[in-house]
């Protein structure tokens, strides 16, 4: 067991285990027992068209984990994993299970900022990595990464390793392993990082598994199902809900798309007949639009999951007319609770909702600004904790006292109102928070980066409304005395050369004298936003 995590308290865990929700089954089962009864199916199908069987995938996780431990790569070690949508991610994942190693799964898109904080909370001993992707060679920031964060003793790279270790090259016959406690840490997940930079998220092997399992029945997940892969395959989302996971459980086959954009994903759905996917608004909103030119064959797709950031009415209501597929609106986090909207709900809850709880047992609240429980049918923060929702993020504990309450409540900082039905209806955020198109931004993270910069002299992020994307960024400014704050282009560049993510670099630049304050001097970020809101508003020719 991790040091450092926060498991459930023993008289919920006996009740999640007498409920059935808890199994005992360690995650990387659900490929070793597909396998086992239906080894010549098609697991596995990448963007060029390669297939892996269940039992050529197993047999390769197999021996990747003998020699995995073979390099010294064991029970207990954390390993950051920054892989893309390819066959390498799917092995790596089950031979790091197997191995009784933790995967820490991290996106591509994440740079030095990131994975430096990532790779020092997890005490990690291996990171792995492609060579170059997107022209970004991720051979330099392993170089970095490893400077700053002495505990890393192994790069794994799936390409040409220059110095490091081949990622092909991570192979042994296999050997007799120990199965994990399924009550162990599985996995390490990445918040949105609300407050500061990411937090982890520890996922055990009982609660992930009723996560995948669940999910693959609400949604109807069979041995017929084709998932399409659009997403990173290290987001929650495409990962578990029910995704990839979801679909190796029930004998689905999997297809890897390099990326989201209509002329891969529309490709292939066409030429492997794919029944689902799931999408973030941004996504559905470009699909849409794109079938007036694309001539792909999409009638093979059933299920349009869209998640990560609101969908709006308008656009959901296009899915089927456009699409010719049922759409399902899901709204969750990696921190566990899944809200669905269910395959048979009417059309209005389907378009005007975001879901309602995957479990009998996701307990939910919706509270006020002082914590107590709002009238049915009012807006408030929603409060939930469950079967497959965390007690605490992984060594986090000064940011746990703050995120949890007494009773194991957790603080989403979602704003939501509950219907009749269960379903919710997301309204916004209490946190401190931007989702531009379900990338979620750490304003507080994103304002210590650029006050680094030698013209700023304070700073505050905004979100500014988005039709496309749901929000997007403001960085607002204050000037040092006697300097000039940075331009957008300048400022992007200067927060690049620390590391920040590209998603999340300012999409708007506001230089101010001074900013508005609250009754107690902050900085009052409602009256910014406000204001960056009405200036959209009446900006000649503006897109927002």
């Amino acid at each position: 067991m991790l040091d450092g995590w926060v498991p459930w308290p023993e008289s919920f865990a006996r009740r999640y285990r007498a409920a059935g929700y808890w199994e005992g089954r360690p995650l990387d089962r659900l490929l070793r027992e597909r396998a086992a009864a239906d080894p010549d199916r098609i697991a596995l199908v990448d963007a060029a068209g390669d297939r892996w069987t269940y039992a050529e995938l197993d047999r390769h996780a197999d021996r990747q984990a003998a020699g995995l431990r073979r390099l010294g790569i064991g029970a207990g070690d954390r390993v950051v994993v920054q892989l893309p949508n390819t066959d390498a991610f799917v092995v790596l994942f089950f031979a790091l299970l197997r191995a009784g190693a933790v995967p820490v799964l991290t996106l591509p898109a994440h740079r030095e900022s990131e994975i430096v904080h990532v790779a020092e909370t997890a005490g990690a001993t291996a990171y792995v990595i492609p060579d170059v992707l997107d022209g970004f060679d991720h051979r330099a920031l392993a170089r970095a990464a490893r400077k700053a964060v002495p505990s890393i003793e192994h790069v794994l790279v799936a390409g040409e390793a220059a110095e490091f270790t081949a990622l092909a090259d991570v192979d042994a016959a296999p050997v007799p392993l120990a199965e994990p406690d399924p009550g162990d840490v599985a996995l390490l997940l990445l918040s949105g990082g609300t407050t500061g930079k990411p937090k982890l998220i520890p996922r055990t092997h009982d609660d992930y598994t009723y996560n995948v399992r669940a999910s693959a029945e609400v949604c109807g997940f069979d041995s017929d199902t084709v998932y399409l892969v659009v997403l990173p395959t290290a987001h929650n989302f495409a990962l578990a809900c029910p995704g990839l996971l979801g679909t190796l459980m029930v004998g689905g086959t999997v297809v890897l798309a390099p990326t989201p954009s209509p002329e891969d994903a529309f490709e292939l759905i066409e030429r492997e007949k794919v029944t689902a996917t799931a999408v973030v608004p941004p996504v559905a909103l470009l699909w849409l639009d794109a079938v007036e030119w694309e001539d792909a064959d999409l009638s093979s797709l059933r299920l349009l999951q869209v998640g990560g950031s609101k969908l709006g009415a308008e656009p959901a209501a296009r899915v089927r007319p456009a699409l010719g597929c049922t759409l399902q609106q899901v709204f969750g986090m990696a921190e566990g609770l899944l809200n669905y909207t269910r395959l048979d709900d009417p059309s209005d809850l389907v378009i005007q909702t975001q879901g309602r709880p995957l479990s009998p047992d996701d307990e939910i609240r919706v509270v006020d600004e002082d914590g107590r429980d709002v009238a049915p049918g009012e807006t408030g923060e929603l409060l939930t904790r469950g079967p497959y929702t965390l007690r605490g993020y992984y060594r986090a504990p000064e940011h746990n006292a703050r995120t949890f309450s007494d009773d194991g409540f957790y603080r989403t900082g979602d704003l939501v109102r509950v219907l009749p039905s269960g379903h919710l209806v997301v309204e916004g955020r209490a946190k401190d928070q931007i989702n531009r198109g379900g990338d979620k931004i750490s304003a507080e993270e994103l304002e210590n980066h650029i006050m680094a910069h030698p013209g700023v002299h304070d700073a505050a992020v905004v979100g500014m409304p988005d039709a496309t994307m749901g929000e997007r960024t403001c960085a607002c400014l204050v000037p040092r005395a006697g300097r000039s704050a940075p331009a957008q282009r300048e400022l992007a560049a200067f927060l690049t050369d620390r590391g920040v993510a590209a998603y999340k670099l300012p999409d708007r630049v506001e230089v101010m004298d001074a900013f508005p304050r609250t009754s107690v001097g902050k900085t009052d970020k409602k009256e910014l936003g406000r204001r960056i809101a009405g200036q959209l508003r009446t900006e000649d020719g503006g897109v927002h």
